[in-house]
């Protein structure tokens, strides 16, 4: 498995190390140089820019830089100070007190205050697919004045302290955000924050400029003058402008046969940590209003069809790890090390298809599906997935589409039959895990959450009374007996756990400070001359 950041600290310090690791850390005596602009190349095109009301990637990605949340977490999740100065858990778990930072603006010239907080709090519960589950037992957040703001729950929630960062709870204006509804998206003119940056100019298609917050809080940050995100749809375009220079920096930027290639560029920095606010994981969910996939025996068939070592080491050129089970390997807390993936068994394949009724016509096929693919993964999975099925007498046809169109074609018309999606498990499996399961989070047009239409009442109380177990142990034990419930019942087929890379300029410094990455707010970047 891709070794976490801590891991990689801990090697280095063993062996002597003095060098920085990738982006991150600078040498003694090395000053930040303010100006020069960053060249961001991004795709899919965003329909998303701030992650109030949806979890997709371009929400985390491209919204902390405009959106700050009340905390942000070094590389092993330990909170630290941002919109919140200093904070304090009562002992039963049902209040958290958050004391703000003072003489923050928003980019308006408006003061933050603790109605932004309540404000956002109950939006992301009323419109975030994991605020749903995250905020679930928020009863009410007290402002006895505008630096101070508490969260009542009527339930623990242990994992809530972790839930604040910028790309999973940015903090909005309400008096901006209360004028549209909570599933829309903020228009440019409305795109406003307390971050580093200020979007100036968004040309779908082409490119969104951010221009640097001059009344920022953390003055002298942020450094740039500018972020360019220029979309960039074509990977061998994002490889060749990393190449020349044009672009100083991407994420998954390149097909996995080309990393090598760029790791070898003495110019260039490939840093392929998995961060742990990540919990990287990807699954072939079933839709199970499907008549034909609501037999078992037929998605056992195409579990037993799919040789998930293959993937990872064809497909994926070996950047993954089979992870067998709804909670990812990356998250070894909560993990079940006894659930191991379905054998590659085309003959049983077939044999259960056979007794299932679904016999193969004349032209080889039993039944025909519609193949669907999150288009933040390469179409190597869809082609695996596809190449799979067909071996044992099952016709897929790809669905292949940009971001916007996947979503209403999967969570809005339903119009598919198996989709290879990209779930993050999070920080934590309640926030991460839950919403693909939990049958209360099924609603048509809500994204990222239970595509499969998936219903068992154990599985949901299971899941709500881990999401309010303080016990670690117990904890657990709840998630342990999840799994193997979710590993029988066959909802979807859990492949691997793929974690990103990042490509970037030598010439970029402390692009990934803590565990969020490179979807932190980029307020700490600075540009060294040309190398």
């Amino acid at each position: 498995m891709t070794l976490h950041r801590r891991d990689l600290n801990r090697l280095l310090l063993a062996g002597g190390a003095a060098a920085a690791l990738p982006g991150v850390a600078r040498a003694a005596g090395e000053t930040p140089v303010a100006g020069g602009t960053l060249n961001w190349a991004y795709y899919p095109d965003p329909s998303a820019i701030i992650a109030i009301n949806t979890s997709s990637g371009t929400g985390q990605a491209i919204g902390p830089k405009v959106n700050e949340g009340l905390l942000w977490y070094d590389y092993d999740l330990n909170p630290q100070p941002l919109l919140a100065t200093a904070w304090t858990i009562s002992a039963d778990g049902l209040r958290y007190t958050f004391h703000l930072r003072a003489g923050v603006k928003w980019h308006d010239g408006r003061d933050f205050t603790s109605e932004d907080v309540a404000f956002t709090i109950f939006r992301l519960q009323q419109a975030h697919p994991r605020g749903r589950i995250t905020y679930q037992n928020v009863i009410a957040v007290n402002t006895p004045d505008p630096l101070t703001a508490v969260i009542v729950l009527s339930k623990p929630a242990p994992y809530l302290i972790t839930a604040l960062g910028s790309s999973e709870s940015p903090i909005v204006p309400k008096h901006v955000y209360e004028t549209f509804k909570p599933e829309e998206q903020p228009k440019l003119e409305q795109t406003i924050g307390t971050g580093p940056f200020i979007l100036k100019e968004w040309v779908p298609g082409s490119h969104l400029l951010f221009v640097r917050n001059p009344n920022y809080w953390d003055a002298p940050k942020p450094y740039l003058d500018r972020i360019i995100l220029r979309v960039i749809l074509d990977p061998a375009a994002r490889a060749a402008a990393l190449e020349t220079g044009e672009i100083d920096i991407g994420a998954n930027p390149v097909p996995l046969a080309d990393v090598a290639r760029l790791k070898a560029n003495p110019k260039l920095i490939v840093d392929t940590t998995t961060y742990a606010y990540s919990g990287p994981q990807q699954q072939l969910f079933f839709n199970l209003e499907n008549e034909v996939l609501q037999n078992r025996n037929v998605r056992l068939a195409v579990a037993h069809a799919l040789d998930l070592q293959k993937l990872v080491n064809v497909a994926l050129f070996g950047y993954g790890d089979v992870s067998p089970s709804p909670v990812s390997v990356a998250l070894p807390k909560w993990y079940d090390p006894s659930i191991k993936a379905y054998p590659f068994d085309p003959k049983l394949a077939q044999s259960l298809l056979d007794e299932a009724g679904y016999r193969r016509g004349a032209d080889g096929v039993r039944f025909r599906v519609r193949l669907a693919r999150n288009p933040f993964l390469p179409s190597s999975y869809s082609d695996f997935v596809r190449q799979s099925l067909a071996a044992v007498g099952i016709g897929a046809q790809i669905i292949n589409v940009e971001l916007s169109t996947y979503l209403k074609i999967v969570y809005t018309d339903r119009a598919w039959d198996l989709t290879i999606e990209s779930l993050s498990n999070t920080f934590d499996p309640s926030l991460g895990v839950q919403r693909a399961y939990w049958s209360k989070n099924f609603k048509v047009g809500l994204v990222f959450s239970n595509a499969s239409k998936y219903s068992n009442p154990e599985v949901d109380a299971l899941l709500e009374a881990a999401a309010i177990e303080p016990d670690e142990a117990k904890r657990r034990a709840l998630w342990y007996r999840f799994q193997a419930i979710i590993h029988h019942d066959l909802p979807g087929v859990d492949l691997v756990a793929a974690g990103a890379q990042i490509v970037a300029s030598k010439r970029v410094h402390n692009f990934a400070p803590g565990a969020e990455g490179i979807n932190y707010s980029f307020r700490d970047i600075w540009l060294s001359p040309a190398v």
